[in-house]
């Protein structure tokens, strides 16, 4: 029996980045999917969507639901309390999924039934769409998250709906950092995760992005600061080892991409960008990109 994937937005006032999230979810093929978009009171959302969505709400592959929230946060734990997929994601505004992310999603799990959560690579991208940096995933550890960071990409995080059923959700009293705290329960409970090695989705550099501002580098830093034992005083033998699984797994290459991705300029039809050269880092002022 195919599996119902349920694909998570929470958004407020991202409408023009939205309608691209919702544009490259709703394109994917050979899967069973809902998209429930979680929105915290954007005005006009629910007639502007439904104008240019129309048949994806009829069929109910997207459901919106306006709703005052607590943040992000809270509206991701709303929007998995009324899904019923089997697999779970959630899927930021100014994320997108690449052509036949979700098959493979899918495929990896039903190969995979002790698979709790899966990972895949990212590309991050300008607000053009021009590709600017590939990122390859390998599995978290508690030791790297605490010393440095989450090393994984939410919008390349799927994970089964058991894990939410035993009371693993997103702690709402974060803005920013409920991803690494809520990475690190997972860890702690010794999840079972696995990597797959593809590009599944896009990371978009807007300029108002939550996930790359300072707050969210302060509120993550305040989580560390507030655990029991404190932040890890030596640092440097976790990142290390990170950096060397990184190294084995060939994160450091360089390497030509080629994707086809919605763009503000072309939000109907994806928009192919092809043998670009990128590295692996995270860009310094990747805004203000000239390629």
């Amino acid at each position: 029996m195919q599996p119902l994937i349920s694909v998570i937005t929470p958004s407020f006032n991202q409408l023009d980045w939205l309608r691209l999230a919702i544009a490259s979810v709703a394109d994917q093929e050979q899967v069973k999917c809902e998209h429930i978009v979680q929105d915290g009171g954007t005005k006009g959302i629910e007639e502007s969507l439904r104008s240019q969505f129309n048949e994806l709400t009829e069929k109910q592959r997207l459901t919106i639901f306006v709703e005052k929230d607590a943040g992000m946060y809270d509206a991701i734990n709303r929007g998995l309390a009324k899904s019923k997929g089997d697999i779970c994601a959630y899927l930021n505004c100014d994320e997108q999924y690449l052509p036949a992310a979700l098959m493979r999603v899918e495929k990896f799990f039903l190969a995979n039934p002790d698979v709790d959560v899966l990972f895949g690579d990212v590309i991050l991208v300008d607000r053009q769409g021009r590709p600017l940096s590939y990122r390859r995933s390998i599995l978290p550890t508690r030791e790297h998250l605490r010393a440095a960071h989450l090393n994984t990409s939410t919008c390349a995080t799927f994970f089964r709906r058991r894990i939410f059923a035993q009371g693993f959700h997103f702690d709402p009293q974060w803005k920013a950092a409920g991803d690494a705290e809520w990475m690190d329960r997972l860890l702690a409970h010794r999840l079972t995760m696995a990597v797959l090695p593809k590009p599944l989705a896009i990371f978009t550099f807007t300029g108002q992005n939550l996930g790359a501002s300072a707050v969210s580098r302060s509120e993550e830093e305040g989580w560390k600061k507030a655990l029991p034992e404190g932040p890890k005083r030596s640092r440097a033998p976790a990142i290390l080892a990170h950096r060397l699984r990184k190294l084995l797994a060939g994160a450091y290459w360089p390497r030509r991409v080629n994707i086809e991705i919605f763009t503000l300029s072309s939000p109907k039809c994806r928009q192919p960008f092809a043998g670009t050269r990128v590295g692996f880092g995270w860009p310094s002022n990747p805004t203000n990109s000239a390629r």
